[in-house]
């Protein structure tokens, strides 16, 4: 941990592509880049030892993928978050790396703002998507769940959480309050990101008060 600074990973076998992350990543004051490496098996092996706030995850990697790359590491760092870069917005991807527990996914045309806002986001507990892919997504959970009340598609404990959160209380008191994880927390905060088509926990709070 750098005080004052969200520290990041990046995963990225594009030399090119690695380089140009590791220097955007210099730019703001409150991000810094720990390293970069090229392999799931190399982030598999090094990550650990860093132990930063965000990984900028590669969804096709030589040998293990990214998306598989999600769930060894989150089982070594749970409170890791994980934003993946992708070429392409391929829909099986996108649900795979949300089940193994990505919490953003952003284009690799994504501007240098947008990946710092990412960042940010995910950091503070929301949950980032590139915009064509928060439509996937929108309309992923429309199929599944056709209702005009948007806060209609929370349950009843996501209920719960945003209305404690709503209220001033932080996650840990959250936790207490229901009897759950922290982690168990930020993963709802997440799902209701994604339902609520908001970016962070606040726009949530936002929008469930209106």
């Amino acid at each position: 941990m750098i005080p004052g600074k969200k520290t990041v990973v990046v995963v990225e076998d594009d030399t090119r592509l690695q380089e140009h992350l590791i220097k955007i990543l210099d730019i703001p004051d409150d991000i810094t880049c720990l390293c970069a490496v090229s392999s799931a098996e190399e982030a598999l092996e090094r990550i650990p030892a860093y132990h930063p706030d965000v990984v900028l995850m590669d969804v096709n990697l030589p040998g293990i993928s990214g998306i598989d790359c999600i769930r060894d590491l989150k089982k070594r760092l749970p409170r890791l978050e994980v934003v993946m870069l992708t070429a392409y917005d391929v829909d099986d991807n996108i649900f795979r790396a949300l089940k193994e527990g990505a919490s953003g996914y952003l284009l690799k045309s994504s501007t240098p703002d947008d990946i710092y806002n990412a960042i940010r986001d995910v950091y503070s507990g929301g949950a980032p998507f590139s915009s064509h892919i928060a439509r996937k997504v929108a309309q992923y959970f429309r199929a599944e769940k056709d209702i005009e009340d948007e806060n209609e598609k929370l349950t009843p404990r996501e209920k719960d959480v945003l209305r404690l959160l709503a209220s001033g209380y932080i996650y840990k008191e959250v936790a207490d309050q229901l009897d759950i994880s922290m982690e168990t927390v930020r993963t709802y905060v997440k799902r209701i990101c994604i339902k609520l088509h908001v970016r962070s926990k606040v726009e949530a709070i936002i929008k469930f008060r209106s």
